[in-house]
């Protein structure tokens, strides 16, 4: 980079914090060597662990810049951190990677710092890709009122008044200097010697320090310029010049980690500067708006699941076809069919999909859309029997079975059949392993890239190197990957068990590439792969019994151990306290713990040498998995690890009811 760099303090450090957005950032890098030619000046970028090349980019097109790579995502705030304590600039001027800056833009700002001597900070205009007027510009303090007009919506519509639009002071004109509470971390151009000591160093004004790094993404901005102000210096906004922010968004506002962070930063700012200013109820009432809006979130996000596509097929199938039986029979159906038995039915088929796993993973999972609907027509046909009132209804559940079975078929099917060729495809295996799995023996696959479990650039491989092991969850969701192949002589199944617990709530199919095989096998082909056999991951591996079904399992143990208590209780003081009755009511009293989720009906013993894997996510049980093996002797761990492992790859509501009668007649 051009930027003119001399021994002398230099007149600028341009710091920029990067994530997965390597195209974005040369664009960026290439506009600030412009803005820089002629001012003694740095570059610093730091790298958070990216996936997509970022790093290998600057080495190889921006040799003059100091970059840190670092091994994982430190957060926003600790990686600026790192490079302004490397820094030695007069001015320290924060940009996000997706920034573009006009040729004026950095000489404007030095000019205006050199003739405020009391700013601390000054921001700019900052446009939307868009050409408009990016709001957060220039803010306010999160106050108990600007908080509440901002959680509440109206600062966005009156963003004119002075009461409601205080939050990004939309009511002042765009074009006007002003000093102002707070700008964005996008863009911020700060005075070194407010934040840290300097030569350049005002003796009527303290030091507000680095940015806080208990404020992972979100917030830093607000609680940097506040204590900036704090230590004597101003604020400034000015619009004499202006970037773009193209806003790449790793975390989109729709989501509910977007909600948690931005939100929960408030919160942590306010706990943080305002307590002390504010009564108690003001932090309570943010709590509460939070968890108002989050909450929103999640229905948001839940409207956009599978399972609220098949609620809503499976109740205008039932809908419609009543509505038909009645315009045939000229009878009208009363309105308990219509806000009762239909919702029923949908409720009772989309739960008994989510009970075993049906919304996890890529597969149709067919098989489970027949059992759901089998048993939501039986569940309800039964009920028409004993139910007179509702006995009307019988033909048109019956009639729903079929009808449902082919729409939710056709939802899950129509889909996949368009995507079936040209998966793009990621690599997970050793270097050597990979390099013998050629791209075109894949015909419905399009590899672009390898991960392993350590990165060599200087490794050869006649695949892209994407990133390592603990990257994959980021590999998938930058370069789009929609299928995942293990190589499994590079992994052992519980190796590739956790890799498969790293893209858990992804769309990305993941397949085991077995050895000395004929054939690829997927659950709706076969082709021929010379001497390996392409195999579904979670044919092999198995998968996590998912939340729900092991919660709903786990209460009826609890209910039923509710119901047993009293009599096994009577039974243990008639039989003594050292009888096996005592030792059973020990575990059956636990029912308790299991109804509010702080235990698991079947899980782990922190008596046991063994330790399960995070991933493996199993609590603490009342009944240990390890008692399938029988009664509590004293085991070798590697067989305690091998009944963990077996339970968790084929753990299921009827296995755990199998350990735990088998545990307690083998109580001695």
């Amino acid at each position: 980079m051009s930027a003119d760099k001399s021994p002398q303090l230099l007149k600028v450090s341009v710091v920029i914090v990067n994530y997965n957005v390597r195209d974005l950032l040369r664009q960026s890098l290439r506009s600030i060597e412009r803005s820089l030619a002629g001012i003694p000046s740095e570059v610093i970028v730091v790298d958070n662990n990216s996936v997509d090349g970022s790093v290998g980019m600057l080495a190889k097109e921006f040799p003059n810049i100091t970059v840190i790579a670092n091994r994982a995502n430190i957060g926003f705030s600790a990686a600026n951190n790192q490079a302004m304590r490397l820094a030695t600039g007069k001015y320290f001027f924060i940009l996000n990677p997706d920034t573009i800056v006009e040729e004026e833009t950095i000489k404007v700002l030095i000019d205006f710092m050199d003739t405020h001597p009391d700013s601390g900070a000054v921001g700019c205009r900052i446009l939307n890709p868009d050409g408009t007027f990016a709001l957060e510009s220039r803010r306010s303090f999160p106050t108990p009122a600007v908080a509440f007009y901002r959680m509440t919506g109206l600062s966005r519509l009156f963003p004119r008044s002075r009461i409601f639009g205080h939050y990004n002071l939309t009511f002042l004109p765009e074009n006007q200097v002003a000093t102002v509470d707070a700008l964005s971390g996008s863009c911020m151009f700060l005075r070194s010697a407010a934040l840290i000591a300097s030569k350049d160093t005002d003796a009527g004004r303290g030091k507000a320090g680095l940015f806080d790094e208990d404020f992972f993404m979100y917030g830093e901005d607000l609680d940097l310029c506040y204590r900036i102000q704090k230590a004597g210096w101003l604020i400034y906004y000015t619009p004499d010049t202006q970037i773009i922010h193209y806003k790449g968004e790793s975390t989109k506002k729709g989501d509910l980690r977007y909600v948690r962070l931005f939100y929960g930063a408030m919160v942590r700012f306010a706990q943080k500067h305002l307590s002390e200013e504010y009564p108690k109820v003001f932090l309570w009432i943010l709590h509460l708006a939070v968890i108002v809006r989050g909450s929103m979130t999640i229905l948001g996000n839940a409207l956009q699941h599978p399972a609220a596509r098949d609620l809503v097929t499976c109740f205008g199938v039932m809908t419609a076809l009543g509505l038909f039986r009645s315009f045939q029979t000229g009878l009208q159906f009363p309105p308990v069919f219509y806000w009762g038995l239909a919702p029923l039915f949908a409720i009772i088929v989309t739960v008994v999909i989510a009970a075993w796993n049906g919304y996890r993973g890529s597969g149709p999972r067919l098989g489970l859309v027949f059992l759901g609907s089998l048993v939501a027509v039986t569940a309800l046909s039964a009920l028409s029997f004993f139910v007179k009132q509702i006995a009307f209804s019988r033909m048109v559940v019956i009639a729903s079975l079929p009808a449902c079975l082919l729409l939710l078929s056709a939802v899950r099917l129509i889909p996949k059949a368009s995507k079936r060729l040209g998966r793009r495809t990621l690599v997970v295996g050793d270097l050597h392993d990979t390099n013998v799995l050629a791209p075109q023996q894949l015909s419905q696959h399009v590899v672009v890239g390898i991960a392993t479990h350590t990165y060599n650039h200087d490794a050869p491989s006649n695949l892209p190197h994407l990133g390592t092991y603990d990257q994959l969850r980021d590999i998938a969701r930058v370069h789009d990957i929609e299928s995942v192949i293990f190589v499994s002589s590079s992994l052992t199944n519980k190796e590739i068990f956790a890799l498969m617990q790293k893209l858990a709530g992804t769309p990305v199919h993941t397949y085991i590439l077995a050895e000395e095989k004929d054939h690829l096998i997927g659950k709706a082909s076969i082709e021929n792969l010379g001497s390996r056999m392409l195999l579904e991951a979670e044919d092999v591996i198995g998968t996590l019994r998912s939340h729900t079904a092991r919660r709903v399992s786990d209460i009826v143990a609890a209910l039923v151990g509710a119901l047993i208590h009293p009599g096994v209780l009577l039974i243990s003081k008639i039989a003594g306290p050292h009888s096996r009755w005592a030792r059973r009511y020990e575990r059956i009293r636990q029912w308790t713990t299991v109804l509010l989720g702080k235990r698991s009906l079947i899980g782990f013993d922190e008596r046991d040498e063994f330790v399960p894997a995070p991933e493996w996510k199993l609590q603490t049980g009342v009944f240990a998995a390890s008692e399938m093996l029988g009664p509590r002797l004293k085991r070798p761990p590697e067989e305690i690890e091998q009944a963990y492992w077996y339970y968790v790859r084929n753990q299921s509501a009827v296995m755990d009811w199998l350990i735990a009668v088998r545990a307690l007649r083998g109580l001695v």
